[in-house]
């Protein structure tokens, strides 16, 4: 059976890294796609774990090998996927789940239009400029970059299938895992018990006609604020 391409993107700080983690734990036959990137490793960051950090020289050879699924420059930094993960996922009959940010979400849906997209939202611009300041990773002036870099992504909201405001961890994993779940069930087409029924409603909640209320409130927090990556 052909594989499932899962695309996560969300706004820096709305803890996209802390869900997939977690979820790769608890849903089997899913593989992860590692970005290529030209920007130095940060901190504890390894080669092959978080990124596979290149040269732009390299970088630049592989796109022009048409190499990557997606691609983009986000302030300075080159980042891409490598078609190589869904040729491996297919090949281990596993599914492809990337994290990537909208750019790349949009180009992954123009060669790929039956890939499932998900958008995770923090509960509003507060709470995440909280988070992006209690994890003390950047400066003052970087925070208020990926604030207003936050607002311009998730104004894009409505071009992804699901949308899910990550306020409460567990619940926002299983709901991770039902849209996945869910996904499976409907493109094998066969009858559904109860329980996988149930699973399916669960995860229509998030469907983006779905949530347009929950959302509002979320999108009004952020175009009224005062304007203080990847």
């Amino acid at each position: 059976m052909k594989s499932i391409v899962y695309i996560v993107s969300a706004p820096s700080g709305s803890g996209k890294s802390t869900l997939v983690s977690e979820l790769l734990k608890i849903v089997p036959h899913l593989e992860f796609s590692i970005s290529y990137t030209t920007r130095p490793a940060r901190g504890s960051e390894q080669n092959g774990k978080e990124y596979f950090f290149v040269s732009r020289e390299e970088f630049e050879g592989m796109q022009q090998q048409d190499e990557f699924l997606e691609s983009a420059e986000v302030f300075g930094n080159c980042y891409g996927t490598a078609r190589r993960f869904l040729r491996d996922a297919e090949q281990q009959g596993c599914d492809l789940l990337l994290d990537i940010d909208v750019q790349g979400a949009e180009q992954v849906k123009r060669r790929l239009p039956d890939a499932v997209s998900i958008f995770i939202l923090p509960p509003d611009r507060k709470t995440l400029e909280w988070r992006l300041r209690n994890r003390s990773l950047d400066s003052e002036k970087v925070i208020e970059r990926r604030l207003v870099t936050a607002t311009r992504e998730i104004e894009n909201y409505q071009k992804y299938d699901y949308i899910l405001v990550n306020d409460r961890l567990e619940q926002s994993i299983e709901a991770l895992r039902s849209i996945v779940l869910a996904e499976r069930l409907r493109r094998r087409g066969a009858q559904l018990s109860a329980d996988e029924a149930e699973l399916l409603a669960k995860a229509e909640g998030f469907r983006l006609a779905n949530v347009q209320q929950r959302v509002q409130p979320i999108l009004a927090s952020f175009s009224t604020a005062v304007p203080g990556g990847r």
